[in-house]
């Protein structure tokens, strides 16, 4: 019975064999019989070093795939479920429904091929239930076709976003709707196939990595681009997994990740995948070994410090602030780096930017030592006290927080002696011109830690601060003096002509 299925389905895909989408030039990610019609998507930022292309690679490493071909309707069956064959035919059906669900239809119109469609998503999901039960090793022709099933549904021409569409310049990217993929409940199956292919314990990784090679890695990488958080989630994963399993694949990743942090640090500022990168490169630095690697360092100061520059920097904070703090968390030494880093792209215009900013150095100062903090706490004051003068109230209200933190009195009470007299207008200017009644309080109290602190000090500062404004005061009389002559002389050449 399971051979005449077989064999019908045989026949069947031999009337349909203009249905079934091809990926690209490469005879290992062919399934069935594909269309050849090729098309060019050109990222800058996913060209592979000279000797990376693989045969999927157009020239100079652009990457080539296949332009989809609708499935018509009515041109696929079901075949039976696994538990309704022997356990000998399994492994034929499986590969059967592989094929199956190398199909491609046509998700905008919800109307067209409903049973196909339906049909293909429970053979995904039989596909997801039968990887995970992890029946036996998976042979090399299954990872095989696996890969090849995968490859044709995944990686394809990714929808212009909004702004590259319409030509709408997009004002906070916050509040822009999310795109939902129209193709995402079989999308959705196929990234669960290849999630518990790469994840089970019956995976060869020495076949694997024939199959899961840099020209995949290269493509995955384009998915970040896609615009439906819910795929980007399922590339991260996939991709952390990839990660971890194979180690020969470790240093092209962290190098191609890192050329789509130039490309949108330097050239476009805009990519919706950022935050998911920055979450996989927060795993990676975390198992750092230490003492830290050279590279490593240099992907601090050329990668995730460069990041604060751009105005979606909202969008990734979160990640970039945790990837940061880990490498001072790692290597203390770095916490001058980092400071001077933030220093060198704090923001004068944006004052959202700015409580961001502030918040992330609160958790930098938190993991560093007096000997680091000496040497970056000069200028790092002379900032903070521009903060603390801000006429935006909350990035006031945040640089008054810093002193809520322990870790933070303490290396201040250790300095005080250069940190007091650089901020001690800065509070004085609060109290008595600032116009928030919350920022005028909060003032109060930090001028109170200064005085607990060091009673000497706090009054030699007051004494200079009030010579000072007594010499400004009479500078400015001097000079509304000066007018008043100048005005006077002139009145007086006035008449006489």
């Amino acid at each position: 019975m399971f051979n005449k299925i077989i064999k019908r389905g045989r026949k069947m895909g031999s009337k349909s064999k203009d249905s079934i989408v091809g990926y690209g030039s490469s005879d290992h990610w062919s399934c069935g019989e594909v269309s050849r019609t090729d098309i060019v998507v050109n990222h800058a930022s996913r060209v592979g070093p000279p000797g990376s292309a693989g045969p999927n690679s157009g020239v100079g490493g652009v990457i080539v795939v296949a332009a989809p071909v609708m499935a018509p309707t009515g041109v696929i069956e079901a075949l039976p479920m696994f538990r309704d064959v022997s356990v000998s035919d399994r492994q034929v059906l499986f590969l059967r429904k592989l094929q199956i669900c190398c199909y491609q239809f046509d998700f905008i119109d919800s109307l067209n091929s409903v049973k196909e469609k339906e049909i293909k998503r429970q053979t995904l999901s039989e596909i997801v239930d039968y990887v995970q039960s992890g029946t036996g090793k998976i042979h090399e022709n299954v990872q095989e076709e696996i890969v090849k099933m995968v490859a044709v549904n995944i990686f394809r021409c990714l929808p212009p976003s909004l702004h590259e569409s319409s030509g709408v310049e997009v004002v906070d990217l916050e509040e822009e709707e999310p795109y939902v993929e129209p193709a995402w409940p079989h999308l959705q199956l196929v990234y669960e196939v290849v999630l518990r292919y790469v994840a089970s314990q019956e995976t060869d990784t020495k076949v694997a990595k024939r199959y899961l090679d840099h020209v995949f890695v290269l493509k995955l990488l384009d998915l970040f681009d896609s615009e439906d958080p819910r795929e980007r989630d399922y590339v991260k994963v996939i991709l952390h997994r990839i990660y971890g399993k194979f180690m020969v694949h470790r240093p092209f990743i962290r190098n191609s990740i890192n050329n789509i942090f130039y490309r949108f640090v330097y050239e476009t500022e805009r990519h919706p995948g950022i935050a998911e990168l920055l979450e996989i490169h927060g795993s990676i630095i975390n198992g750092f070994a230490l003492p830290m690697k050279e590279e490593h360092k240099l992907f601090l100061v050329r990668v995730l410090i460069p990041l604060h520059k751009p105005k979606s920097i909202s969008l990734y904070h979160n990640q970039l602030s945790y990837c940061i703090t880990q490498f001072v968390e790692k290597d203390y030494k770095l916490a001058d780096t980092v400071i001077r880093g933030l220093l060198k792209y704090w923001p004068i215009t944006n004052c959202h930017k700015e409580v961001l900013f502030l918040g992330e150095l609160e958790e930098v100062l938190e993991a560093t030592q007096p000997a680091e903090f000496q040497r970056c706490m000069v200028p790092l004051f002379r900032q903070i006290a521009r903060c603390l003068n801000s006429p935006h109230f909350e990035v006031a209200e945040r640089a008054l927080f810093l002193w809520n933190n322990e870790h933070i009195i303490s290396l201040i009470a250790q300095n005080r002696n250069i940190i007091l007299p650089i901020i001690f207008v800065a509070l004085e200017k609060n109290i008595q011109t600032h116009w928030n009644q919350a920022i005028h309080g909060l003032t109060i109290n930090v001028r109170k830690i200064f005085l607990e602190m060091d009673v000497e000090l706090f009054e030699e500062c007051q004494q200079q601060y009030e010579e000072k404004q007594a010499r400004a005061k009479e500078v400015e009389e001097q000079r509304e003096s000066t007018w008043k002559r100048l005005a006077e002389a002139a009145e007086e050449h006035m008449v006489t002509v």
